[in-house]
């Protein structure tokens, strides 16, 4: 099978993905294996390849918003149907006997295995997943729309949660890639009012176009303060500028999987009168059954940019350089992801994969 195989973490811009043939791997007792369709590029598999993250193994597989459709079950898997189209999400498996487990809290299990960073993902042409850890998709999205869900949309739930946030409040966010522009949805569509903190134009565009009440910059102070902040870029400096703007008792909420050193804090000024920060530590299975259900219902409406699978150092290097507004997602059997025709991706979004290496810089 094809797959993009990453031996030895460099920047993207020395493309440290390669094409290469695999075998293709055998389904053990209790999971599957799916003929990939479409796979979300995600600041994860950024981290991924570019050495942020301590890597378990290499070579690895990157990815983990993978699209798919059973087309082989191991010993005693007897969930899914071959042929049923199924998620795979960041969480690969969780042990269930910690302490963490026992308390439903398998998000923060002390022997938690990760799609693409302890076993290959979805930069392939199959893969193969425990039956427990992968999830029906709802039929109202396609392959390429589903795909930005599985993390970006999940991480967004999780991070709505962990921020305490209330209908009617005001949530803001910061940073507007892929998680955002999910989230987004689902905190208008609970009735909050959002403020969006971003410096690229691109993004503050697509915020306004999905019913952000006021855009602006990290250093701007919004018309009134936040009940709960959501802060996605992985840069520490943010923090202190989400706790200036927030409100008694608000929680700002720390999506990234990594982040650049936190600036010392002002205690009486930013931290007093109960205001918190909390990290958002991937998430369980029932944040994504949730996540999954509340997307129909909206329904969400994902925004995305296509590349073919042999382009994913392109796609990492658009989404480095925030080019991508909304998600960005490789087209890893163009058959398969296509046919369903319910994709809302764009003709002219689908061909501009055949030119992403070529553009220029970003323009924020």
């Amino acid at each position: 099978m094809k797959a993009m195989l990453l031996r030895e973490t460099r920047p993207v811009e020395d493309g440290p993905l390669e094409t290469v043939e695999l075998r293709l791997p055998e389904p053990g007792p209790g999971q599957v294996r799916l003929a990939v369709s479409t796979c979300g590029v995600c600041h994860t598999d950024l981290h991924t390849v570019e050495g942020d993250l301590v890597l378990p193994k290499v070579p690895i597989v990157p990815g983990h918003q993978v699209v798919g459709t059973v087309d082989a079950r191991g010993e005693g898997a007897t969930r899914f149907d071959v042929g049923q189209r199924l998620g795979v999400p960041w969480l690969y498996r969780s042990c269930g006997e910690c302490e963490f487990c026992a308390k439903g809290l398998e998000n923060l299990c002390e022997d938690a295995r990760f799609t693409g960073l302890h076993v290959n993902g979805g930069y392939a042409e199959a893969m193969v997943v425990d039956e427990a850890f992968a999830y029906p998709l709802p039929e109202s999205f396609s392959d390429v729309d589903a795909a930005p869900l599985l993390c970006a949309g999940i991480i967004g739930y999780r991070a709505l949660r962990i921020s305490g946030i209330h209908p009617g409040q005001r949530l803001g966010l910061y940073g507007f890639g892929a998680s955002a522009h999910v989230t987004i949805q689902v905190a208008l569509h609970w009735g909050c009012s959002v403020y969006v903190f971003t410096r690229s134009e691109g993004h503050r565009r697509l915020a306004r176009e999905l019913g952000a009440e006021w855009v602006g910059d990290a250093r701007d102070t919004p018309p009134e303060k936040t009940h709960g902040s959501i802060v996605f870029a992985p840069a520490g400096w943010l923090v202190p500028e989400a706790l200036r703007v927030l409100e008694r008792g608000g929680t700002v909420a720390l999506a990234g999987v990594t982040m650049t050193p936190l600036p010392e804090l002002d205690y009486d000024r930013l931290l007093y009168w109960e205001r918190g920060v909390r990290s958002v530590a991937n998430f369980t299975r029932q944040d994504a059954r949730e996540l999954l259900q509340v997307a129909a219902e909206i329904p969400v409406q994902t925004r995305v940019r296509t590349f073919p699978l042999e382009a994913a150092n392109e796609a990492l290097l658009a989404l480095k350089r925030s080019e991508i507004d909304g998600a960005g997602v490789l087209i890893v059997s163009p058959a398969s992801a296509v046919a369903l025709g319910r994709s809302r991706s764009s003709p002219q979004d689908l061909g501009r994969s055949e030119i992403s290496s070529q553009e220029g810089p970003p323009d924020g």
